[in-house]
């Protein structure tokens, strides 16, 4: 039984989808005006590991997620570089899908540009026009606020707190200061549509409504991204969707914690980010993949190279326990029949059913490591095999960390291993020492034991 917690209710809760075992997930995409970051990472590799449980689990997932290929932020940049705007998104975009796919995350069923959904967007607006939830002035459209009762469940946030300027934007125009727009009136030479209002472009909170709405429907089971679109982003979708419906707009909402450096949260705005094609020239994507997972993601990471150089090096001691269970067997077999095994298993998929807990996931992997090790001697080749079989399941199947190619010996480094062999029964050790030096020159190193000679790759580099 899968639970999660639900930023809606604040509380733990079962996970029960609204149509049996399909799964409607919607999360949040980027607004491509620059290289993604490690905190986009860690939003998009948490969401990713919630997607693979739920495929695990049995359910079927669609996945949509936008990309805001239109915004003044982009426009801005694209001024600054003298290109034209929807070059610079498609440039970004292109890069999102590069980076990401180093970082092993399965691609979205479906990935709306909102320059393609235009049409819903302004059919949305003048619904809550007619409705009167929303209204126009100069050829702006705001929706207002002060008409939902419900204003500011998800993020627990009354209106009379609110600052002008911090996350509500000044305008003279609005009724109230707590009203958001929905349609922004822009100039005839700059980038626009044609609408009922006039030339202009959509707010942002419109237009994840607009995209749910017209792929996903009118109540969706999981919707997500950064704890930093709690408010307003996320809040003004719930109040614009179920204005639209008189639904349920979401049934459960989940959030990840931020990507910190030095307590602050990583942002392009505070100039302290880390761009991942920066961050891959040292580290290997599946490194920064296994260090996001270290810790709970609704929790806080704090960014360190000191963090990161613990992920590789533990990384690569699962690496190399996976290499050495290679050559002792090639096979996995299909079905885990012992129940040490099978108890494991078990534990480790419980983990991620109790919100998708990558940390303690990992500690299962960790448990397995050592059984693997101590267990790497033993002639039971269907043990063996299980426990192969076991190690991929959890961290490339479930935890999305790609293991590495184990290479068969070449037929040179085979002879030499052969006549090692030879010189041991003969009890010639100086011949079979010197075997084993050109070994080691090799990059391998021998593993004996009273069973079969193997060799275990130490410098995968030499794969």
């Amino acid at each position: 039984m899968i639970k999660i917690n639900n930023t809606l209710s604040g509380k733990l809760e079962e996970f029960k989808p609204n149509n049996k075992n399909f799964v409607s997930m919607y999360v949040c995409g980027i607004t491509p005006y620059d290289e993604i970051h490690l905190g986009h990472a860690r939003v998009y590799v948490v969401f990713d590991i919630i997607k693979r449980h739920l495929l695990n689990r049995g359910y079927k997932v669609k996945h949509i997620q936008n990309f805001t290929d239109i915004d003044d932020k982009i426009i801005e940049k694209a001024k600054e570089k003298k290109i034209d705007p929807y070059e610079l998104a498609n440039i970004f975009i292109i890069d999102y899908f590069e980076q990401t796919d180093k970082l092993n995350i399965l691609r979205a069923e479906k990935y709306p540009r909102v320059t393609g959904m235009i049409n819903e967007i302004i059919f949305f607006i003048k619904k809550l026009i007619d409705i009167g939830i929303a209204y126009e002035i100069n050829g702006d459209v705001y929706f207002s606020v002060m008409k939902i009762k419900n204003y500011g469940i998800l993020s627990k946030i009354k209106l009379d707190s609110l600052k002008i300027g911090s996350r509500i934007a000044k305008s003279d125009k609005k009724k109230t200061y707590y009203d958001f727009v929905l349609w922004k009136n822009i100039g005839e030479e700059d980038v626009g549509w044609e609408s009922p209002w006039g030339k202009g472009r959509p707010g942002w909170h419109i237009e994840c409504s607009a995209i749910i709405l017209s792929l996903l429907g009118e109540t969706i089971d999981i919707h997500g991204g950064g704890q930093d679109l709690i408010f307003p982003h996320h809040e003004n979708e719930i109040a614009q969707s179920e204005a639209i419906t008189g639904k349920c707009f979401v049934k459960y909402w989940i959030h990840n914690g931020f990507i910190t450096v030095n307590k602050e949260k990583m942002s392009k705005s505070l100039n302290n980010f880390f761009s991942l094609k920066e961050i891959f020239k040292k580290y290997e994507p599946r490194i920064i993949r296994y260090y996001l997972l270290t810790q709970r993601y609704s929790m806080p990471l704090n960014f360190s190279y000191n963090g990161l150089d613990s992920a590789k090096n533990t990384l690569s001691i699962i690496d190399e326990t996976y290499l050495k269970l290679c050559q002792c067997v090639n096979e996995s077999v299909f079905n885990i029949i012992d129940n040490d095994l099978k108890n494991l298993n078990n534990k480790f998929l419980n983990s991620l059913d109790k919100d998708f807990n990558s940390e303690i996931a990992l500690s299962y992997v960790h448990k397995l490591k050592n059984i693997i090790l101590n267990e790497i001697y033993c002639s039971n080749k269907k043990r063996l095999s299980q426990l192969k079989n076991l190690f991929e399941k959890f961290l490339e199947n479930s935890l999305g960390i790609v293991l590495p190619k184990y290479k068969k010996l070449d037929e040179d480094l085979q002879n030499i291993l052969k006549k090692r062999d030879e010189a041991r029964k003969n009890k010639n050790w100086i011949e079979a020492d010197k075997l084993r030096d050109i070994i080691n020159k090799k990059g391998y190193e021998i593993i004996d034991n009273e069973h079969y000679n193997s060799i275990a790759i130490k410098n995968k580099n030499k794969m």
